[in-house]
Protein backbone atom coordinates (compact mmCIF):
# COMPACT_ATOMS: atom_id res chain seq x y z
CA UNK A 1 0.00 0.00 0.00
CA UNK A 2 1.29 3.46 -0.92
CA UNK A 3 0.12 6.93 0.11
CA UNK A 4 0.62 9.77 -2.38
CA UNK A 5 -0.24 13.39 -1.66
CA UNK A 6 0.20 16.98 -2.88
CA UNK A 7 1.81 18.04 0.38
CA UNK A 8 3.20 16.46 3.52
CA UNK A 9 0.55 16.44 6.20
CA UNK A 10 0.60 15.49 9.87
CA UNK A 11 -1.48 12.46 10.80
CA UNK A 12 -3.04 13.33 14.13
CA UNK A 13 -4.43 9.88 14.87
CA UNK A 14 -1.36 7.76 14.14
CA UNK A 15 1.70 9.90 13.31
CA UNK A 16 4.62 8.20 11.61
CA UNK A 17 2.91 4.86 11.00
CA UNK A 18 3.13 4.95 7.19
CA UNK A 19 5.27 6.69 4.55
CA UNK A 20 3.80 9.44 2.39
CA UNK A 21 5.24 10.22 -1.04
CA UNK A 22 4.73 13.87 -1.98
CA UNK A 23 4.39 15.18 -5.54
CA UNK A 24 3.62 18.72 -6.64
CA UNK A 25 4.36 20.56 -3.41
CA UNK A 26 5.95 23.30 -5.53
CA UNK A 27 2.68 24.05 -7.32
CA UNK A 28 0.71 27.08 -6.00
CA UNK A 29 -2.34 26.64 -3.79
CA UNK A 30 -3.86 29.85 -5.17
CA UNK A 31 -3.19 32.71 -7.56
CA UNK A 32 -3.22 35.98 -5.64
CA UNK A 33 -5.60 34.33 -3.12
CA UNK A 34 -8.01 33.36 -5.88
CA UNK A 35 -8.69 30.28 -8.01
CA UNK A 36 -8.18 27.87 -5.10
CA UNK A 37 -10.31 25.17 -6.74
CA UNK A 38 -8.49 25.36 -10.08
CA UNK A 39 -5.11 25.18 -8.35
CA UNK A 40 -6.27 22.19 -6.27
CA UNK A 41 -7.38 20.42 -9.45
CA UNK A 42 -4.06 21.10 -11.18
CA UNK A 43 -2.10 19.84 -8.17
CA UNK A 44 -4.17 16.65 -8.02
CA UNK A 45 -3.80 16.09 -11.76
CA UNK A 46 -0.04 16.40 -11.37
CA UNK A 47 -0.07 13.71 -8.66
CA UNK A 48 -2.20 11.50 -10.90
CA UNK A 49 0.25 11.93 -13.80
CA UNK A 50 3.10 10.94 -11.51
CA UNK A 51 1.18 7.81 -10.55
CA UNK A 52 0.65 6.91 -14.20
CA UNK A 53 4.20 7.58 -15.35
CA UNK A 54 6.33 6.62 -12.35
CA UNK A 55 4.50 3.80 -10.60
CA UNK A 56 3.51 0.26 -11.60
CA UNK A 57 -0.07 -0.82 -11.86
CA UNK A 58 -2.33 -0.88 -8.82
CA UNK A 59 -5.29 -3.15 -8.18
CA UNK A 60 -7.21 -0.28 -6.57
CA UNK A 61 -6.59 3.44 -6.22
CA UNK A 62 -8.42 5.18 -3.37
CA UNK A 63 -9.11 8.80 -4.35
CA UNK A 64 -9.96 11.22 -1.56
CA UNK A 65 -12.32 14.19 -2.07
CA UNK A 66 -11.09 15.52 -5.46
CA UNK A 67 -12.71 13.48 -8.24
CA UNK A 68 -11.14 15.26 -11.24
CA UNK A 69 -8.32 12.70 -11.39
CA UNK A 70 -10.58 9.64 -11.67
CA UNK A 71 -10.77 9.52 -15.51
CA UNK A 72 -6.99 9.93 -15.68
CA UNK A 73 -6.38 7.06 -13.23
CA UNK A 74 -8.83 4.86 -15.13
CA UNK A 75 -6.72 5.08 -18.29
CA UNK A 76 -4.92 2.15 -16.67
CA UNK A 77 -7.61 -0.32 -17.59
CA UNK A 78 -6.67 -2.88 -14.94
CA UNK A 79 -7.04 -0.35 -12.11
CA UNK A 80 -10.24 0.12 -10.13
CA UNK A 81 -11.03 3.44 -8.44
CA UNK A 82 -12.72 3.91 -5.07
CA UNK A 83 -13.71 7.52 -4.39
CA UNK A 84 -14.20 8.79 -0.83
CA UNK A 85 -16.57 11.77 -0.78
CA UNK A 86 -16.53 13.72 2.48
CA UNK A 87 -19.17 16.13 1.12
CA UNK A 88 -20.05 17.50 -2.34
CA UNK A 89 -17.54 20.28 -3.00
CA UNK A 90 -20.07 22.35 -4.91
CA UNK A 91 -22.07 22.78 -1.69
CA UNK A 92 -18.99 24.01 0.16
CA UNK A 93 -18.05 26.61 -2.46
CA UNK A 94 -19.54 30.09 -2.61
CA UNK A 95 -21.90 30.93 -5.48
CA UNK A 96 -22.79 34.40 -4.19
CA UNK A 97 -22.02 36.51 -7.27
CA UNK A 98 -22.57 36.11 -11.01
CA UNK A 99 -18.82 35.93 -11.56
CA UNK A 100 -18.44 33.18 -8.96
CA UNK A 101 -21.30 31.21 -10.50
CA UNK A 102 -19.67 31.45 -13.93
CA UNK A 103 -16.35 30.33 -12.44
CA UNK A 104 -17.90 27.43 -10.54
CA UNK A 105 -20.26 26.13 -13.26
CA UNK A 106 -17.73 24.01 -15.20
CA UNK A 107 -16.05 22.91 -11.96
CA UNK A 108 -19.37 21.75 -10.50
CA UNK A 109 -20.28 19.91 -13.72
CA UNK A 110 -16.88 18.21 -13.77
CA UNK A 111 -17.29 17.17 -10.14
CA UNK A 112 -20.51 15.27 -10.81
CA UNK A 113 -19.32 13.76 -14.09
CA UNK A 114 -15.99 12.51 -12.77
CA UNK A 115 -17.44 11.30 -9.47
CA UNK A 116 -19.75 9.02 -11.43
CA UNK A 117 -16.75 7.36 -13.10
CA UNK A 118 -15.58 5.72 -9.88
CA UNK A 119 -16.10 1.98 -9.50
CA UNK A 120 -17.24 2.53 -5.91
CA UNK A 121 -18.18 5.71 -4.04
CA UNK A 122 -17.88 5.91 -0.27
CA UNK A 123 -19.23 8.67 1.98
CA UNK A 124 -18.64 9.48 5.65
CA UNK A 125 -22.25 9.26 6.93
CA UNK A 126 -25.83 8.49 6.01
CA UNK A 127 -26.43 12.24 6.19
CA UNK A 128 -23.81 12.80 3.48
CA UNK A 129 -25.25 9.92 1.45
CA UNK A 130 -28.65 11.65 1.47
CA UNK A 131 -27.06 14.96 0.53
CA UNK A 132 -25.11 13.22 -2.25
CA UNK A 133 -28.34 11.87 -3.76
CA UNK A 134 -30.08 15.24 -3.57
CA UNK A 135 -27.09 17.09 -5.03
CA UNK A 136 -25.92 14.79 -7.80
CA UNK A 137 -29.35 14.12 -9.25
CA UNK A 138 -28.05 12.70 -12.54
CA UNK A 139 -25.97 10.12 -10.72
CA UNK A 140 -28.89 9.24 -8.47
CA UNK A 141 -31.12 8.79 -11.53
CA UNK A 142 -28.55 6.34 -12.91
CA UNK A 143 -28.80 4.31 -9.71
CA UNK A 144 -25.36 5.32 -8.44
CA UNK A 145 -25.60 5.22 -4.65
CA UNK A 146 -22.63 5.61 -2.30
CA UNK A 147 -21.84 3.23 0.53
CA UNK A 148 -21.17 4.55 4.04
CA UNK A 149 -17.73 4.18 5.60
CA UNK A 150 -17.52 6.07 8.87
CA UNK A 151 -14.24 7.83 9.72
CA UNK A 152 -12.43 6.56 12.79
CA UNK A 153 -10.29 7.59 15.72
CA UNK A 154 -7.38 5.85 17.38
CA UNK A 155 -8.91 5.15 20.78
CA UNK A 156 -5.55 4.20 22.30
CA UNK A 157 -4.17 7.74 21.88
CA UNK A 158 -6.56 8.98 24.57
CA UNK A 159 -5.85 8.31 28.22
CA UNK A 160 -8.77 7.42 30.41
CA UNK A 161 -10.43 10.39 32.07
CA UNK A 162 -8.76 11.83 35.16
CA UNK A 163 -11.13 14.62 36.19
CA UNK A 164 -14.46 16.28 35.47
CA UNK A 165 -14.15 20.06 35.52
CA UNK A 166 -15.43 22.43 32.88
CA UNK A 167 -17.24 22.27 29.57
CA UNK A 168 -15.19 22.07 26.39
CA UNK A 169 -15.86 23.09 22.79
CA UNK A 170 -13.43 22.02 20.05
CA UNK A 171 -14.00 23.42 16.57
CA UNK A 172 -12.37 25.53 13.93
CA UNK A 173 -13.10 29.22 14.42
CA UNK A 174 -15.66 29.40 11.62
CA UNK A 175 -19.19 30.78 11.81
CA UNK A 176 -20.73 27.57 10.49
CA UNK A 177 -19.47 25.83 13.64
CA UNK A 178 -22.05 27.80 15.66
CA UNK A 179 -19.77 28.17 18.70
CA UNK A 180 -21.88 31.05 20.02
CA UNK A 181 -24.44 28.42 21.01
CA UNK A 182 -22.07 27.09 23.69
CA UNK A 183 -21.41 30.58 25.09
CA UNK A 184 -25.10 31.47 25.24
CA UNK A 185 -25.92 28.13 26.88
CA UNK A 186 -23.29 28.79 29.55
CA UNK A 187 -24.84 32.19 30.24
CA UNK A 188 -28.26 30.61 30.75
CA UNK A 189 -26.84 28.38 33.50
CA UNK A 190 -26.64 31.47 35.72
CA UNK A 191 -30.38 32.01 35.46
CA UNK A 192 -30.98 28.35 36.32
CA UNK A 193 -28.98 28.62 39.55
CA UNK A 194 -32.08 29.48 41.59
CA UNK A 195 -33.63 26.11 40.78
CA UNK A 196 -30.47 24.02 40.88
CA UNK A 197 -31.31 22.17 44.11
CA UNK A 198 -28.16 23.23 45.91
CA UNK A 199 -25.74 22.94 42.99
CA UNK A 200 -23.75 26.03 42.03
CA UNK A 201 -24.34 26.30 38.29
CA UNK A 202 -22.86 29.80 38.17
CA UNK A 203 -19.41 28.34 38.75
CA UNK A 204 -19.44 26.45 35.47
CA UNK A 205 -16.83 27.45 32.90
CA UNK A 206 -16.21 26.87 29.21
CA UNK A 207 -13.03 26.37 27.22
CA UNK A 208 -13.30 27.12 23.49
CA UNK A 209 -10.42 25.54 21.58
CA UNK A 210 -9.84 24.91 17.92
CA UNK A 211 -8.04 25.52 14.67
CA UNK A 212 -7.17 29.16 14.02
CA UNK A 213 -5.29 30.81 11.17
CA UNK A 214 -4.65 34.53 11.54
CA UNK A 215 -4.34 34.77 7.74
CA UNK A 216 -8.01 33.84 7.37
CA UNK A 217 -10.30 36.82 7.85
CA UNK A 218 -13.22 34.72 9.06
CA UNK A 219 -11.11 33.12 11.80
CA UNK A 220 -9.99 36.51 13.10
CA UNK A 221 -13.42 38.13 12.87
CA UNK A 222 -15.29 35.21 14.40
CA UNK A 223 -12.94 34.97 17.38
CA UNK A 224 -13.58 38.65 18.13
CA UNK A 225 -17.33 38.12 17.73
CA UNK A 226 -17.23 35.28 20.25
CA UNK A 227 -15.24 37.36 22.72
CA UNK A 228 -17.76 40.20 22.34
CA UNK A 229 -20.65 37.78 22.89
CA UNK A 230 -19.04 36.47 26.09
CA UNK A 231 -18.74 40.07 27.32
CA UNK A 232 -22.35 40.82 26.39
CA UNK A 233 -23.64 37.67 28.10
CA UNK A 234 -21.64 38.46 31.24
CA UNK A 235 -19.55 35.28 31.15
CA UNK A 236 -16.23 36.57 29.79
CA UNK A 237 -14.51 35.66 33.06
CA UNK A 238 -15.65 32.03 32.64
CA UNK A 239 -14.87 31.53 28.95
CA UNK A 240 -11.30 30.73 27.91
CA UNK A 241 -10.21 30.78 24.27
CA UNK A 242 -7.35 28.59 23.04
CA UNK A 243 -6.32 28.92 19.39
CA UNK A 244 -4.56 26.19 17.43
CA UNK A 245 -3.80 23.85 20.31
CA UNK A 246 -1.50 20.89 19.69
CA UNK A 247 -2.65 17.28 19.76
CA UNK A 248 -1.17 16.86 23.24
CA UNK A 249 -2.95 20.00 24.47
CA UNK A 250 -6.23 18.84 22.94
CA UNK A 251 -5.94 15.45 24.61
CA UNK A 252 -5.19 17.12 27.95
CA UNK A 253 -8.25 19.36 27.59
CA UNK A 254 -10.40 16.32 26.84
CA UNK A 255 -9.12 14.41 29.85
CA UNK A 256 -9.99 17.28 32.21
CA UNK A 257 -13.41 18.41 30.97
CA UNK A 258 -16.84 17.45 32.28
CA UNK A 259 -18.26 16.98 28.81
CA UNK A 260 -17.85 18.26 25.25
CA UNK A 261 -20.28 20.68 23.61
CA UNK A 262 -20.51 20.08 19.86
CA UNK A 263 -22.46 22.95 18.33
CA UNK A 264 -22.48 22.67 14.49
CA UNK A 265 -25.87 22.05 12.93
CA UNK A 266 -26.16 19.58 10.04
CA UNK A 267 -22.49 18.64 10.35
CA UNK A 268 -21.44 16.24 7.59
CA UNK A 269 -19.92 13.79 10.07
CA UNK A 270 -18.02 15.39 12.95
CA UNK A 271 -14.84 13.78 14.23
CA UNK A 272 -14.80 15.75 17.51
CA UNK A 273 -17.64 13.74 19.12
CA UNK A 274 -15.70 10.55 18.42
CA UNK A 275 -12.53 11.99 19.93
CA UNK A 276 -14.47 13.12 22.99
CA UNK A 277 -16.14 9.75 23.48
CA UNK A 278 -12.84 7.94 22.96
CA UNK A 279 -11.49 10.09 25.80
CA UNK A 280 -14.36 8.87 28.02
CA UNK A 281 -16.37 12.09 27.84
CA UNK A 282 -20.07 12.41 27.04
CA UNK A 283 -21.08 14.79 24.24
CA UNK A 284 -23.90 17.30 23.98
CA UNK A 285 -24.60 17.92 20.28
CA UNK A 286 -27.27 19.14 17.88
CA UNK A 287 -29.78 16.50 16.83
CA UNK A 288 -28.91 16.68 13.13
CA UNK A 289 -26.25 15.52 10.70
CA UNK A 290 -23.47 13.09 11.57
CA UNK A 291 -23.76 13.25 15.39
CA UNK A 292 -27.18 11.58 15.15
CA UNK A 293 -25.34 8.53 13.79
CA UNK A 294 -22.45 8.52 16.27
CA UNK A 295 -23.95 9.60 19.61
CA UNK A 296 -26.37 7.36 21.50
CA UNK A 297 -28.85 9.83 22.97
CA UNK A 298 -29.11 9.40 26.73
CA UNK A 299 -26.35 6.77 26.73
CA UNK A 300 -23.15 8.42 25.46
CA UNK A 301 -24.43 11.99 25.57
CA UNK A 302 -27.42 14.10 24.61
CA UNK A 303 -28.80 15.16 21.23
CA UNK A 304 -30.52 18.53 21.58
CA UNK A 305 -32.34 21.14 19.58
CA UNK A 306 -29.76 23.77 18.53
CA UNK A 307 -30.93 26.31 21.13
CA UNK A 308 -29.12 27.68 24.20
CA UNK A 309 -31.98 26.57 26.47
CA UNK A 310 -31.86 22.94 25.31
CA UNK A 311 -28.08 22.80 25.59
CA UNK A 312 -28.10 24.40 29.04
CA UNK A 313 -30.62 21.84 30.33
CA UNK A 314 -28.35 19.01 29.21
CA UNK A 315 -25.33 20.75 30.75
CA UNK A 316 -27.23 21.06 34.05
CA UNK A 317 -27.67 17.28 34.16
CA UNK A 318 -23.92 16.75 34.25
CA UNK A 319 -23.26 19.54 36.77
CA UNK A 320 -25.77 18.01 39.17
CA UNK A 321 -24.55 14.46 38.66
CA UNK A 322 -20.87 13.96 37.86
CA UNK A 323 -21.38 10.22 38.21
CA UNK A 324 -23.80 10.33 35.27
CA UNK A 325 -21.11 12.04 33.20
CA UNK A 326 -18.58 9.43 34.28
CA UNK A 327 -20.87 6.52 33.44
CA UNK A 328 -21.82 7.98 30.06
CA UNK A 329 -18.14 8.53 29.37
CA UNK A 330 -17.37 4.86 29.96
CA UNK A 331 -20.26 3.86 27.70
CA UNK A 332 -18.98 6.32 25.10
CA UNK A 333 -15.47 4.88 24.99
CA UNK A 334 -16.85 1.37 24.65
CA UNK A 335 -19.17 2.54 21.86
CA UNK A 336 -16.31 4.13 19.89
CA UNK A 337 -14.06 1.11 20.40
CA UNK A 338 -16.72 -1.21 19.00
CA UNK A 339 -17.94 0.92 16.09
CA UNK A 340 -15.51 3.72 15.21
CA UNK A 341 -11.98 2.51 15.99
CA UNK A 342 -9.21 2.48 13.39
CA UNK A 343 -9.30 -1.32 13.53
CA UNK A 344 -13.00 -1.40 12.59
CA UNK A 345 -12.42 1.22 9.90
CA UNK A 346 -9.57 -0.81 8.42
CA UNK A 347 -11.63 -3.99 8.35
CA UNK A 348 -14.54 -2.28 6.61
CA UNK A 349 -12.35 -0.46 4.09
CA UNK A 350 -10.45 -3.66 3.33
CA UNK A 351 -13.72 -5.46 2.61
CA UNK A 352 -14.83 -2.69 0.24
CA UNK A 353 -11.51 -2.93 -1.63
CA UNK A 354 -11.70 -6.73 -1.82
CA UNK A 355 -15.23 -6.51 -3.23
CA UNK A 356 -14.10 -4.06 -5.92
CA UNK A 357 -11.17 -6.29 -6.93
CA UNK A 358 -13.44 -9.35 -7.07
CA UNK A 359 -15.79 -7.52 -9.42
CA UNK A 360 -12.77 -6.74 -11.62
CA UNK A 361 -11.87 -10.43 -11.89
CA UNK A 362 -15.42 -11.56 -12.70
Amino acid sequence: MWFLAMTKFPCTCCPGTFPVTVYGAFLPRHIFYRFHAVCAYLRCLFVALCVLLMWPSFDVVLVDQVSIIIPLIKTKKSTKVVFYCHFPDLLLAQHTTALRRIYRKPIDMLEEATTGMADLILVNSRFTASTFANTFKHLNARGIQPAVLYPAVNVEQFDKSTSYRNFLSINRFERKKNIQLAISALAILQSLNDVSEGHDLSGASLTVAGGFDKRLRENVEYLEELKSLAEKEGVSDRVKFITSCSTAERNALLSECLCVLYTPKDEHFGIVPLEAMAAEKPVIACNSGGPVETIKDGVTGFLCEPTPHDFSRAMTTFIRDHQAAEQMGKEARQHVSESFSTKVFGQRLNQFLIDVVRKKSE
